[in-house]
């Protein structure tokens, strides 16, 4: 029979070859009356259905008349809980002088429900939990036909309920089903013309007698009450019903839906509880995966207030709730909601949670498509959780993915309005950043990186000192030549937040394999030696750190030279380098004394101001691990790095801009000292200004003692008017200076560029004598400092 159903159904019968599914597989062990249950797959897509399948010796057979019915039935009545029709088809085959008729019916794919019983395995309350919910679907679609269609299924059971692969239960077998036909007095023939296929332990007393009018007088829930009650017996017994007397046995029946079950079961068919009473049982009904399932039916109905309390508990509440059918019911139900916007951030935190109990390919199909698409809201709360939790499930994503689709709407977080979500951007370019093609990195990455450190937050400015340490392995050999000095030494060391400061070190010190004996003793050394003069004791630290690891460098690679072997471009440290990734060195925003990303989210919040991060600054340094630097913050002195000029540099063509002194240099300057092509922005405000030029001012060994030194207040206004890639932010880290003096000559300083265009970020060899330098290079002599009082000023017809 199955090689015969399998080759019409495959197109290599006669008649039906241009049917679109084909039968995969042996059919089920069970199914309704005479009707077999197949596995199928679409032709045109391969989707899987579900095939019926049900055969005559002639086309008057009475269980063909019935299943006729049944196919007119299920492709007329519609509901969530009724099997979902897709397609049907009649055949007739001829073998010799014997013909037979089969009726194929093609719907949603499901699969008995007592097989799917067995397969789950629950037991005692997760079991029942289920079962509620089971029945909660079933007694909807009985009253739907019952109170809303006034139809009789007639043979409600175990055997007529199937389960979709979201273990919902769908109610079928209408072969039986017919109208309800109370108010016809003079009938007096049978209701349903094929109540003969009901077995007799499943009829009431009234069908057994075959009393149609006492049927006729008797509601029209009355029949399939009673089948809502076999089914129940079905269910927690484990076992078919077999006889009526059978159904007496109330051993397993839960004692909060005992009363209801004897109610259906009433011998007088008036009395029997209305399917729709049922729904109201609240006692047995209510519980927490038929709660959870009901609110998540009716999402859209909820306010925001009870939607962010549902999705804040779910995490909880889905570890207590069967796995299987989180992963199978509820699961899908999230990915959906979230997908068009019913959903609230706080439902991705519990996505993930349930995803994280999937495997590898399953999470790719039925969770990553979801977040994918998620990176394209513009919910600022669905946004920071995104980035938040991008750890979970970066891993998981394709380069090409990350750099297409992903990648474009995270570079906005660079740009955002709120200093958390631009660190949250920040920090997860640690998971995505290996996932970027070279065009993505080199030509849009970068660009925001150098924004980031000259951001207004100096813990932004200290992480992306440290994300670009961390990402260095992954630039090609051109960039990192051209960035990764400029960035650590113009950029971070010499920036006014101490930490910033340490995490170039650290930075430095990571990539020291990258750089050249030449670049080490021209470009790296000269710069950290001064911080071993630091007011911060971590800082000088660090420093000391790191020139001995160079100095070792250089001795390791000049030895190998003296033997006669090549030279290498970087050689290997006898001191341990950092291991691993550089670890975060701050969160940029504090609540109440911890992290932000710990605290709830806000889709309308806005981040709180660096009070909380700056305070922290005073606390006594703890011990850490290697690569992270401290949070305290102290301004240093404006006369530690200002008598002794910048040294100049013979392989510094790599563009971070031409800044002498803090000054950008004429209207070519990128004014952010990246050499790359800038991201168009409006003009920065002057506070902004001053902490660019702070960090572009050449650090220098203190001449004299910091009690007494001033250094004076260089005005960037002119510069920042021609800079292309600075930002809007706000104030910047550390106070101005409190002295001030007349601004350079800007106009001497253009001119003297044309000599040496390079000045800007040149390092001079140390000197045990600070001398000062000619106004005339672009390196303003140091004024003396101002006097206090009232003074006379001289001024010339050609004067000022």
């Amino acid at each position: 029979m199955f090689k015969f159903l399998k080759e019409v159904v495959g197109g290599s019968g006669t008649g039906v070859k241009d049917l679109p599914y084909n039968i995969n597989g042996d059919p089920y062990p069970s199914a309704w009356g005479s009707w077999i249950h197949y596995r199928g797959t679409s032709k045109d897509d391969g989707s899987q259905v579900s095939i019926f399948a049900l055969s005559g010796n002639n086309a008057q057979d009475g269980h063909l008349a019935a299943g006729r019915n049944g196919v007119k039935r299920l492709r007329t009545v519609r509901h969530p809980n009724i099997l979902s029709f897709l397609h049907s088809t009649e055949v007739e085959t001829h073998d010799g002088s014997t013909s037979k008729v089969t009726i194929y019916i093609v719907t949603e794919p499901v699969m008995p429900l007592s097989d799917k019983i067995k397969e789950l395995g629950l037991k005692s309350t997760q079991r029942d939990e289920y079962f509620a919910l089971g029945l909660h679907q079933i007694t909807k679609a009985v009253s739907f036909l019952n109170n809303d269609c006034k139809l009789v299924h007639g043979n409600v059971c175990l055997a007529s309920v199937v389960v979709t692969p979201t273990l919902d239960w769908k109610l079928h077998a209408f072969d039986v089903l017919s109208e309800f036909d109370g108010s016809n007095g003079s009938a007096s023939g049978p209701m349903l013309p094929f109540e003969w296929l009901v077995g007799t332990q499943y009829k009431p007393m009234e069908m057994v007698k075959s009393d149609w009018v006492a049927i006729r007088k008797s509601p029209p829930w009355a029949i399939d009450s009673w089948g809502l009650g076999c089914l129940i017996y079905e269910l927690f017994s484990g076992s078919k019903l077999g006889k009526t007397e059978e159904l007496r046995n109330t051993v397993g029946i839960p004692k909060s839906l005992l009363p209801d079950y004897q109610r259906l079961l009433s011998s007088m068919p008036s009395r029997r509880l209305n399917t729709s009473k049922l729904l109201e049982n609240g006692e047995y009904f209510q519980n927490k995966l038929v709660d959870t399932i009901h609110f998540m039916d009716i999402l859209n109905l909820k306010d925001s207030v009870e939607k962010d309390t549902f999705f804040r508990k779910l995490p909880n509440v889905a570890e207590q709730l069967p796995r299987e059918i989180v992963l199978k019911k509820l699961l899908p139900l999230l990915a959906s909601s979230l997908e068009f916007g019913s959903a609230v951030a706080p439902a991705l935190t519990a996505l993930l949670k349930m995803g994280s109990w999937l495997s590898t390919e399953d999470f790719k199909v039925k969770v990553l498509p979801t977040i994918v698409k998620l990176f394209a809201s513009n919910d600022r709360a669905i946004r920071v959780s995104l980035l938040q939790h991008v750890d979970q499930f970066g891993e998981s994503m394709s380069g090409q993915i990350v750099d297409e689709q992903v990648y474009p709407h995270v570079a906005t977080g660079f740009s955002d309005t709120s200093a958390f979500l631009r660190e949250l951007t920040l920090k997860s370019m640690l998971v995505l950043a290996p996932k970027l093609s070279q065009r993505t990195l080199s030509g849009s990455l970068l660009k925001y990186l150098s924004k980031l450190q000259v951001d207004e937050e100096p813990a932004i400015r200290t992480n992306t000192t440290i994300l670009l340490g961390n990402i260095a392995t992954y630039l090609n050999e051109g960039t990192r030549k051209r960035v990764l000095i400029n960035a650590f030494t113009v950029r971070a060391l010499r920036d006014t937040f101490p930490p910033a400061r340490g995490a170039g070190i650290v930075a430095l010190c990571a990539t020291s394999t990258t750089y050249d004996d030449t670049e080490i003793a021209t470009r790296i050394l000269p710069n950290v030696v001064v911080l071993t003069i630091d007011q911060d004791s971590d800082v000088r630290s660090k420093a000391f750190q790191a020139v001995e690891q160079f100095l070792q460098i250089l001795k390791q690679n000049y030895e190998k030279t003296n033997a006669g072997e090549t030279g290498a471009t970087g050689g290997t440290s006898a001191i341990p380098e950092t291991a691993g990734l550089i670890g975060w060195a701050m969160s940029s925003l504090t609540v109440k004394g911890k992290p932000l990303d710990q605290a709830p989210l806000s889709s309308s919040s806005s981040a709180p101001s660096l009070a909380a991060a700056a305070a922290a600054s005073n606390a006594p340094s703890t011990a850490t691990e290697a690569p992270s630097v401290r949070a305290s913050h102290h301004t240093r002195s404006n006369s530690d790095f200002t008598d002794q000029p910048a040294p100049p540099s013979p392989s510094s063509t790599d563009g971070w801009g031409d800044t002498e002194n803090g000054i950008s240099e004429g209207h070519d300057s990128d004014g952010d000292g990246w050499d790359l092509d800038p991201i168009d922005e409006p003009k920065p405000s002057p506070a902004l200004s001053n902490i660019q030029a702070a960090q572009k001012r050449p650090v220098s060994q203190p001449s004299r003692p910091a009690a007494t030194s001033s250094r004076p207040k260089i005005s960037t206004a002119k510069a920042a008017a021609k800079s292309e890639d600075d930002d809007l932010w706000g104030s910047i880290a550390a106070p101005q200076p409190a002295t001030t003096s007349r601004p350079l000559n800007l106009k001497k300083t253009v001119q003297s560029d044309d000599e040496d265009p390079w000045a800007a970020i040149a390092a001079p060899p140390p000197t045990t004598k600070a001398k000062p330098l000619s106004s005339g290079r672009g390196r303003a002599a140091k004024p003396a400092a101002p006097k206090l009082g009232a003074q006379r000023i001289n001024r010339n017809s050609s004067g000022m």
